[in-house]
């Protein structure tokens, strides 16, 4: 669906105003949105998911570990697909607010892609370079949405997610292949310089805040380096006549579910291009690993 189309509905939580904001500057802040039933069911299954990575020692198709994750001391970069890991995710991700939210900026029939939950642990939380997420994911139009709930307090000191307003209406998208053509996951050093960054809106929020931002939006996230950790769980929607051009790299039983409305008999097109990523068929971790690996080659020449 087109904005315009989708906007000819009728609100079902945000407000007009709230919906405009989200086309022309690609983002929203809702604050204090999720109530504190779901908060506590969410925080106790993240927990959970936390003491089962004691047992783990290497990353996996699962759990992203930090270099000195350990059992005694776990330190998470993420858990992939937490819908498949506890029955609260996807209880949370299809029947809470949230899918009305989302109704209201892709339209009345809305489809799941894929779950996470990003760690940004104390003391040395992994940076999150500036990247887009569509390039990932590419599919037919650019309604995919990122949908990330604070669990707990998140401040400017636990590096919070931040987004450049306006950057998903850039043409032509940036490349997040290297000048050998490697995947990189982000930006160029170069292509940064062509942006003012000095823009850049950071998001923290009180517990039970969401942060919302289109799949073309440039976002970041510096190193945590407080005290405090703080998860982000990230579901990514589409409206429902989006389909994926390439392999999800976050496979779900759940993909192209149909969280609201219906599935749509016709796929909508959007005429501008979009970057098409590796094969991810042979698996994929998470864009932590991805980058570091690449920080790392570049250390090394």
């Amino acid at each position: 669906m087109t904005p315009e189309q989708v906007l000819s509905y009728p609100p079902r939580v945000l407000s007009q105003e709230q919906r405009e904001f989200y086309f022309e500057h690609g983002y929203l802040l809702l604050e204090r949105i999720i109530p504190e039933d779901w908060l506590e069911r969410l925080r106790a299954a993240t927990q959970a998911l936390v003491e089962r990575s004691r047992s783990i020692t290497r990353s996996d198709s699962i759990y992203d570990l930090e270099p000195d994750h350990r059992p005694e001391a776990p330190r998470l970069r993420r858990v992939s697909n937490p819908v498949e890991q506890h029955p609260v995710f996807w209880e949370y991700c299809s029947q809470s607010l949230l899918g009305d939210i989302v109704a209201d900026l892709v339209g009345p029939d809305v489809k799941f892609h894929h779950s996470k939950l990003n760690f940004k642990w104390a003391k040395g939380g992994e940076e999150v370079k500036w990247h887009y997420d569509i390039a990932f994911w590419p599919h037919t139009n650019y309604s995919p949405l990122t949908v990330g709930t604070y669990l707990y307090d998140c401040s400017m000191d636990q590096a919070p997610l931040a987004v450049l307003p306006g950057s998903h209406k850039i043409e032509p998208l940036f490349s997040q292949y290297n000048e050998r053509g490697e995947w990189t996951g982000c930006l160029s050093e170069a292509d940064l310089a062509k942006l003012d960054l000095t823009r850049a809106v950071f998001l923290p929020g009180p517990a039970g805040s969401l942060t919302i931002h289109n799949c073309r939006t440039l976002h970041y996230s510096a190193k945590n380096l407080s005290d405090l950790g703080r998860p982000l769980l990230l579901f990514t929607y589409s409206s429902a006549d989006a389909f994926p051009y390439t392999v999800n790299p976050i496979r779900s039983k759940y993909d192209q579910a149909i969280i609201r409305g219906q599935r749509a008999l016709w796929a909508h097109h959007d005429p501008r291009p979009c970057l098409v990523p590796p094969d991810w068929s042979g698996g994929y971790t998470s864009i932590f690993a991805l980058q570091q690996k690449q920080a790392e080659k570049r250390a090394q020449r």
